[in-house]
C-alpha cells in the first residue's frame, strides 16, 4: 500500500489508446491512457466507463451530441451507448473499468484491443 504518483506512471510509457492498469478493487481496474486523434466506435453492452482528465482535454463523441471534457473534469458513459472519444491535442485520462474489459468493447478493432496492461 504506496500513494500512486500517476505523473511518474504516465511517464513510463507514451503510446496512444493502450490502457495501462495502476490498480485494482472490488472487480474494477484504475488504468492510465493517452489520447490523440479519433478513437473507434463502440459500446460496451453491460459496463459503465468513467473517464477523468488529468492533463489536457477530449471530446466524447456520441451519435446525437457530443461532450468536451477538460482538466480535472469527469464523464461516466452508461452501459450500452455508442461513444468515441476524440482529442485535437495529446491528452492523458484515467479510466475506471470492470476488470478485464476490452477498449473497443463491440467494435471489430482487434488491432487496437487492449484489456490493459499493469505499470
Amino acid at each position: 500500500m504506496d500513494a500512486i504518483d500517476l505523473d511518474d506512471k504516465l511517464g513510463l510509457f507514451s503510446d496512444h489508446w493502450s490502457p495501462r492498469i495502476i490498480a485494482a478493487l472490488n472487480g474494477q481496474e484504475v488504468k492510465l491512457a493517452r489520447f490523440i486523434g479519433a478513437f473507434d466506435w463502440h459500446a460496451h453492452p453491460d459496463e459503465d466507463e468513467m473517464f477523468l482528465v488529468l492533463h489536457g482535454s477530449f471530446t466524447m463523441e456520441f451519435r446525437d451530441r457530443s461532450v468536451e471534457v477538460g482538466e480535472r473534469q469527469m464523464l461516466v458513459v452508461p452501459r450500452g451507448v455508442e461513444h468515441r472519444p476524440i482529442a485535437e491535442q495529446e491528452c492523458s485520462v484515467m479510466l475506471v473499468e470492470p476488470a478485464g474489459l476490452v477498449n473497443t468493447g463491440d467494435a471489430d478493432a482487434s488491432d487496437r484491443s487492449t484489456t490493459g496492461t499493469w505499470i
